[in-house]
Order: C-alpha cells, then sequence, then structure tokens
C-alpha cells in the first residue's frame, strides 16, 4: 500500500517533467510527510492538455453524504479496481498520475513500528498511478471538492520483505497510456515495478507522527 509519502520537486519542474500545465493553487513543496487528506500533486488530461493540479488524497465515492461517510479510500487494489463500484468508472474514465520524490513503508519491531522511505533507484521522480473522482455535498453551493487514490498491487519479490503491497508506478514513456491519451491497454501497466526499481532506507521513526515535517525525515538512519 501506500499511506505516506514526500514530494520535494519545485511546482516548475513537475509541470516540465511531465508536460503539464501548473495549476495556481498547487500545494507548497518541499513536503517531507504527505498525509491522508492533504492536497497532493496530480496529472490528468483534459481535452488533450495535461494539467498539474491539487487534489484531496482520500477518494470520496458519490454516495458518500459526507466526506467521513465511509472507509477512507487513499488505495485503490489493482486486481479489484474494476469491478469495485467506488472506482469502476473512473478506472475507465478518471485515470491521473500523483506525483512524489518518495515514500513510506514501516516494518515491526514488537510494538514498534519501524519506518522506511523508498526512492527510485534512478533518482527520477515517482509517478503512481492514480483514479480520481469529484464530490460534493448534496445541495451545496461549493465547488465540488477533487480526490483522488493511489493505485496498488502485489509487491515485487525485493518490496515483499518490508510490505506486501506497493504503489503501482508509472515510467515516463506508459504516462500518456495511463491518462487515455494512447487509446486504450491501460490495464496491463497495474502491474510491481521491476525488482531493480526501487531502494530504500530506514529513517526515524519521528516520521510516525503526522506533524511531523522537515528534511530530516528521509535522513537514513543505522538500523
Amino acid at each position: 500500500m501506500c499511506g505516506r509519502f514526500a514530494v520535494t520537486l519545485p511546482q516548475d519542474a513537475m509541470a516540465q517533467l511531465f508536460a503539464a500545465v501548473p495549476a495556481n493553487d498547487l500545494p507548497d513543496v518541499p513536503n517531507y510527510n504527505v498525509c491522508p487528506t492533504d492536497a497532493v500533486h496530480v496529472v490528468r488530461s483534459q481535452d488533450g492538455q495535461r494539467r498539474l493540479a491539487p487534489m484531496r488524497w482520500g477518494f470520496i465515492p458519490h454516495w458518500y453524504k459526507t466526506p467521513n461517510d465511509g472507509p477512507l479510500l487513499i488505495n485503490a487494489r489493482a486486481e479489484t479496481i474494476a469491478e469495485k463500484p467506488a472506482f469502476r468508472a473512473a478506472c475507465r474514465e478518471r485515470r491521473a498520475v500523483i506525483l512524489a520524490t518518495g515514500f513510506y513503508e514501516w516494518t515491526r519491531d514488537g510494538d514498534t513500528r519501524l519506518p522506511w522511505y523508498i526512492t527510485r533507484s534512478d533518482g527520477a521522480p515517482l509517478a503512481f498511478a492514480a483514479v480520481w473522482q469529484d464530490w460534493m455535498l448534496k445541495g451545496a453551493e461549493d465547488p465540488p471538492m477533487r480526490t483522488a487514490a493511489i493505485v496498488t498491487t502485489g509487491a515485487n519479490a525485493p518490496m515483499s520483505a518490508i510490505h506486501h503491497r506497493m504503489p503501482v508506478i508509472l515510467e515516463r514513456d506508459d504516462i500518456g497510456l495511463w491518462l487515455g491519451e494512447q487509446g486504450k491497454g491501460a490495464a496491463t501497466l497495474m502491474r510491481a515495478a521491476p525488482d531493480d526499481a526501487l531502494c530504500w532506507h530506514r529513517v526515524d521513526t519521528a516520521v510516525n507522527s503526522n506533524r511531523a515535517a522537515g528534511p530530516g525525515l528521509i535522513d537514513p538512519i543505522a538500523g
């Protein structure tokens, strides 16, 4: 799964790397502890143009009466995304990419949760496959809340030593297919990254608090 991540890439660099027009209200960077319900940087395709805009991390199905009317859907399982009522329409029509620099997973030592910081081995930004959904309170006059979830799949062999699942990580050449710019076939991308795609190191347990901040969260520690 993916429950926390970090974004350190400047906003203009994100827009250039992913050939997207940036919105004016993007979340501040760097953010070393992006948590569920935070605004995240999302690329989607609209009218033949890629757009980089904020979305709430936490997909809200249209039938929720309030944002807390059911489980917090920060992840969508690749194996069931096409059938689950919450995600099946979004999987066909509203695919997107959530951008990150690295993400966190945890192992356990007794009662202690030990965090690991995971990045691409080549140092490139991470492009998580995602789906999105507009949600609005019935009868409200406010604009819809745009929400998103990260698509996850079974972990590859090295990653399974830390967690049994991992985000679907898109290669740059596959982003157009995922966004629907190159016709059908996006389902083939919902697979684990190659065994050598990622690397990781232990970080301080300070990241276990969603209030923790600062570059020290991603610094390696012995362990």
